[in-house]
């Protein structure tokens, strides 16, 4: 247990609203043990602060903890953090159920034409797809590839629908509904197989363009990307060349190098990529499964506990 200046007020930075309502999330903590009031720019703060927020702030190193409303934080200098002595926790462990969700509807899509039966039907075309062209995701192979919280609630969805499931880790621990387990050093084996390949690792200089020239070449050519880790883990210069010059199928993609994904990105033309706006977590009480997470830290910053997802 760490000696700590106990908390006596919870700031919620407006930059929140990036993804969440700001003064719903603020209502959320009605019932917690200290007062919730929301902020924006240029105030400061003490060792009694906790602060919620969606963006990183200079003076948030004045306070006693920052929570960030995400679960990637890139942006957080958690150098800085670590020098201040400022704890510093995100938001990872509640995207499982969310993001599982997005993942499996790419796949269905794919695999059912979903997206091109929408593209027709808002031309009022009606379309009948190429005999061979659809199928069922049973029984078919998908890698994911990083088995955190998001990736086991995917292998965990895809097993319950009889697709036979292998996974990437760097950890040999047996991961439920997962048949074959394969080091991060023989992705190449664990790719080659698979209709569909799942990302869900963070981003870090390891994984940067995880997936590119060599990784699509080595896929079938009837495989799909499903990308809803970061952007740069797709070489999205190389995922178009595949996709064109058919070397795999097609992608669903929930996050781009890019972001809000440009104009004239190609991307944007072709049939078998599907787009989603970086909302993987997006749903009604995104904003409560957060403060769920904040609360449950408050009460273990007052009493000395380890926080939960504390990475500063």
């Amino acid at each position: 247990m760490t000696e700590r200046t106990e908390l006596d007020q919870l700031y919620v930075h407006e930059s929140v609203e990036n993804v969440i309502p700001r003064d719903a999330f603020v209502d959320a903590f009605d019932e917690v043990s200290i007062p919730a009031e929301l902020v924006g720019d240029g105030r400061e703060y003490d060792a009694s602060d906790a602060v919620a927020t969606y963006a990183p702030r200079p003076e948030f190193l004045d306070a006693g903890w920052v929570h960030c409303i995400r679960a990637g934080y890139d942006e957080f200098d958690t150098d800085a953090y670590d020098a201040a002595g400022v704890a510093l926790t995100n938001s990872s462990g509640i995207h499982g159920s969310t993001v599982g969700e997005l993942a499996l509807t790419f796949m269905l899509s794919l695999a059912r034409l979903g997206h091109r039966y929408r593209d027709h039907q808002n031309e009022r075309n009606w379309w009948e797809p190429p005999y061979d062209r659809p199928f069922t995701i049973e029984n078919e192979r998908v890698c994911v590839v990083g088995l955190g919280t998001i990736g086991e609630a995917i292998a965990t969805r895809c097993d319950a629908l009889g697709m036979d499931v292998v996974g990437v880790r760097r950890s040999d621990e047996p991961v439920p509904g997962v048949s074959e387990l394969f080091d991060p050093d023989r992705l190449h084996d664990a790719i080659e197989n698979a209709r569909f390949v799942v990302l869900t690792v963070p981003h870090t200089p390891e994984t940067e363009g995880l997936l590119s020239d060599e990784e699509f070449a080595a896929m079938r050519d009837d495989a799909s990307v499903i990308n809803v880790a970061r952007g740069p883990v797709v070489d999205e210069e190389a995922l178009v060349a595949a996709i064109r010059n058919d070397r795999i199928a097609g992608a669903g993609l929930d996050v781009f190098e890019t972001e809000p994904l440009p104009d004239d990105s190609p991307l944007w033309d072709l049939d078998e990529v599907i787009i989603s706006p970086h909302k993987g977590s997006a749903t009604n009480r995104y904003h409560l499964d957060i403060a769920d997470l904040v609360v449950e830290n408050v009460r273990r910053y007052q009493s000395g506990d380890i926080l939960k997802n504390r990475v500063a």
